[in-house]
C-alpha cells in the first residue's frame, strides 16, 4: 500500500519539522517528507490533509487494557480500538494483569492478541519481581526477548530495599529501563484522597505528598548508585517535581511522565464524594497542578500519559474510598493535551512532543517520529474542530470519565498504523 498524504501541516517534533507539505508512505514505512514524491512513486491512495495537522501517532506509556484477567472491564480488542480513535498508535501495558506479565508466555500473549486485532501496537511492561511480590527478581532478560520494553512493579511495593537495589543493578547490567511508581506504602496506607483541606472536610483518609517524595528520594539514591535508566510514572506533586529537577541537574539519568488528569483536575473536583475523580495517586492542590504544568512546559517532565483505567459501572458506585481508582482516558488524551495549547500553557509542537517523541525517547521506543524509514504510524487531526466528550459513546469498554460535556479541541480524522488506516472519522 502506497499512500500520499497531501497538503497537511506536518509537525514532527523529532525532526524539528513544522511546515505545510506532503508525506509519502510505502510498505508500512515513511518513504519521504516533501513536495515531490520519489521517482517512480505511484500512490494507491491520496489523502487530502488540507486544514489538518499530520503528526506522528501518539505514544502512551501507561494504559491498562485489562487483558488477561479482567476482560469484563475491557480487553485488548476494545481498548486498542479506542486508542486508534484517539490517534494513539503505541500503548505500553503495565504488568499488573492476572496473571501478571512475569513470564514470556504472558508477554507474547499480549503482543499476539494486539497483532490479531491490528488496531494499535501494544508493548508490554514486564514485572520487575516474580508475581509482583517484591521478593525475587523476574526473568528480565527472557521477558525482554519476548517483547517487554521496560520493567516495573507498578504500585506493588518492593519494601526490601536490598531487593530493589539488586533489581536495578541487574537491569542496569542488561541495559533495561525500570519504571518507578513513587508511593511509600506505609504513608499512603488506606488513603484515597490528597491529605489536605478537601479530605479533612469530607472525612476521607489522606495520602500526603511525602508518600511520593519519600519514595522518590529512596529510589533516586538507588538509581544514582546503580546507574540504571529509570523513568518515574505519574508524578503528582510540585515537591516531587523539584526532587527530579535537582536529580537531573546533578546528572542522574531519570525521566518522568505525568497523567493528563493531574494537569487539569485538582482535589476540589471531588466535591460531594464524586467517585469519578477517585484516582491514584490522588488529585492534589492547584499549586501542585501548576507545578506539574510548568514541569511539562520546561521539560523536567518529558511525557504525558493517559493513565487509562477502564472500569465496569459497578466499580464506581461504591463509597468513595471503596470505589475503584482510575479514569478511562484514552479517548481524551489528545484533546486534553491540545487544551493546554488553547490555554496558552504550551505551543502545539511542544504539546505534540510530550505525547509522541518524548515518551518514545524515554523508553527507547521506535515510534513517535515521521522520519523517513520510520514506521508509518500517523495521526491526522483537525486542530480547529471541537467535539463534546460523551463517555457513553466511548469505544473503550470503560465509560468512567469525569470529562462528560467538556468540549475539547482536536478531532482525529484518521489514524494509520504501519501505513494502514485503523480509524477514519465518520462524516
Amino acid at each position: 500500500m502506497r499512500t500520499h498524504i497531501r497538503g497537511g501541516r506536518v509537525i514532527d517534533p523529532a525532526s524539528d519539522l513544522d511546515t505545510t507539505t506532503d508525506l509519502f508512505l510505502a510498505d508500512g514505512r515513511i518513504l519521504a517528507v516533501g513536495d515531490q514524491p520519489p521517482a517512480g512513486f505511484t500512490a494507491d491512495e491520496t489523502i487530502d490533509a488540507a486544514g489538518l495537522v499530520v503528526a506522528p501517532g501518539l505514544v502512551d506509556l501507561q494504559a491498562r487494557l485489562r487483558e488477561p484477567g479482567q476482560e469484563y472491564k475491557g480487553d485488548i480488542a476494545s481498548e486498542t480500538r479506542a486508542a486508534a480513535r484517539a490517534g494513539i498508535t503505541t500503548l505500553c501495558a503495565p504488568p499488573d494483569t492476572d496473571p501478571p506479565i512475569d513470564t514470556p508466555a504472558v508477554a507474547s500473549l499480549l503482543i499476539e492478541r494486539a497483532e490479531d486485532v491490528g488496531a494499535t501496537r501494544v508493548l508490554p511492561v514486564g514485572a520487575l519481581t516474580a508475581g509482583l511480590a517484591g521478593e525475587h527478581l523476574s526473568e528480565m532478560v527472557n521477558l525482554h526477548r519476548a517483547g517487554c520494553v521496560a520493567f516495573s512493579n507498578n504500585r506493588y511495593p518492593i519494601t526490601n530495599t536490598q531487593v530493589l537495589r539488586r533489581a536495578m543493578e541487574y537491569a542496569a547490567t542488561c541495559d533495561l529501563t525500570v519504571l518507578i511508581h513513587a508511593e511509600d506504602p506505609w504513608l499512603a496506607e488506606n488513603g484515597c484522597a490528597h491529605d489536605g483541606e478537601v479530605a479533612s472536610r469530607l472525612g476521607l483518609p489522606g495520602i500526603p505528598v511525602c508518600a511520593e517524595t519519600v519514595e522518590i528520594a529512596r529510589t533516586l539514591a538507588l538509581v544514582e548508585q546503580t546507574g540504571v535508566r529509570a523513568h518515574y510514572c505519574k508524578v503528582s506533586s510540585a515537591a516531587g517535581v523539584e526532587l527530579l529537577r535537582r536529580a537531573r541537574a546533578d546528572g542522574v539519568p531519570v525521566t518522568a511522565n505525568v497523567s493528563i488528569n493531574q494537569l487539569h483536575l485538582t482535589e476540589m473536583e471531588i466535591g460531594d464524594f464524586d467517585t469519578r475523580y477517585h484516582v491514584r495517586p490522588p488529585l492534589r492542590t492547584q499549586r501542585d497542578r501548576d507545578g506539574l504544568r510548568r514541569a511539562v512546559a520546561d521539560g523536567t517532565i518529558q511525557a504525558i500519559c493517559s493513565d487509562h483505567q477502564p472500569h465496569d459501572a459497578d466499580a464506581k458506585l461504591a463509597p468513595f474510598c471503596e470505589s475503584a481508582a482510575g479514569i478511562s482516558g484514552l479517548e481524551t488524551l489528545l484533546g486534553l493535551t491540545l487544551r493546554l495549547v488553547r490555554d496558552g500553557l504550551l505551543d502545539l509542537p511542544t504539546a505534540l512532543a510530550r505525547i509522541t517523541r518524548d515518551p518514545a525517547r524515554a523508553l527507547g521506543l521506535p515510534g513517535g517520529t515521521l522520519s523517513p524509514g520510520a514506521a508509518a504510524d500517523v495521526c491526522l487531526f483537525d486542530p480547529e474542530a471541537e467535539w463534546e466528550v460523551d463517555p457513553a459513546a466511548f469505544a473503550s469498554r470503560g465509560h468512567n470519565s469525569p470529562y462528560g460535556r467538556w468540549f475539547l479541541p482536536g478531532r482525529v480524522e484518521r489514524t494509520l498504523v504501519g501505513g494502514r488506516t485503523v480509524h477514519r472519522a465518520e462524516g
